[in-house]
């Protein structure tokens, strides 16, 4: 059964992508950009709701009090394609950083290009930084939106070691705006690279902002500390669930590694 749901929950989570993106061409481009925001929202919703009928997969977001007015950094962990769509309902104006070939695939590129993303070439790290940081900061002076990004750069699986990457440090001095970190263990339920979606509820949370302001090492001191101590809770909560999905190796050495500092 959980195959077959699996399978059929893959199946309409991208026929809809593609359903979607042509039905609603017509509103979406020809509305202003704040109206067609309606439409990728929608589609986010409605591929939740997908996941939680189908794969029996419930999303419980919370901490939206958390969420500043006007600009700031939402920064999540990197853990599964769920991520990518489960937040940008609750901002309103989202800012992505992306890799210019995303912009090259026909309806997609243009819904994305049309919301006015920071597409970045591949090749030099610190040239790329200096192109975001000049870019970001551009359509931040021309409306109020909320940048985006993932601070380990990749996906990680649940419970690895933390690899946090200075990028984030530079756009937090740059831009000068508040940071919100996002916890969440979504990837034991949307495995990376895999194709399973396993039953259960996904839970994630906005942190309290991080004000704008420190230095460099208070802030990732805090980023990683407040970021990694809420995903541990969730963790943990996960694995004591009434139906826990399966825990990777990551995730077994770090609940041992918490239960060994419980027990000190």
């Amino acid at each position: 059964m959980l195959y077959i749901r699996s399978l059929a929950f893959n199946l309409a989570f991208y026929a809809s992508l593609v359903v979607q993106m042509i039905l609603w061409a017509p509103y979406y481009f020809l509305s202003p950009r704040h109206r067609a925001w309606l439409v990728p929202k929608f589609w986010s919703r409605s591929s939740l709701w997908l996941y939680d009928k189908i794969a029996g997969t419930r999303s419980e977001i919370t901490g939206q009090e958390n969420l500043p007015e006007g600009s700031f950094i939402l920064a999540p962990k990197h853990q599964s394609l769920w991520d990518t769509i489960a937040f940008f309902p609750y901002l309103k104006d989202p800012l992505y950083i992306l890799k210019r070939e995303l912009t090259w695939i026909p309806f997609f590129g243009w819904y994305v290009l049309k919301m006015r993303m920071i597409p970045v070439d591949r090749g030099s790290r610190s040239k790329a930084l200096r192109t975001v940081v000049a870019a970001t900061r551009q359509e931040l002076a021309r409306n109020p939106r909320q940048l985006i990004i993932y601070p380990e750069g990749t996906r990680r699986p649940p419970g690895a070691e933390p690899a946090y990457k200075y990028g984030i440090v530079e756009l937090y001095k740059q831009l000068n705006v508040p940071v919100v970190p996002v916890a969440h263990q979504a990837g034991l339920y949307w495995p990376r690279r895999k194709f399973l979606r396993f039953p259960g509820t996904i839970r994630a949370r906005f942190l309290a902002p991080i004000p704008p302001g420190l230095d460099k090492e208070e802030f990732m001191r805090r980023l990683v500390g407040e970021t990694e101590t809420a995903c541990d809770r969730l963790l943990v909560e996960a694995a004591q669930a009434s139906n826990p999905p399966p825990l990777p190796p990551t995730a077994v050495k770090r609940l041992a590694e918490l239960k060994a500092e419980t027990a000190d």
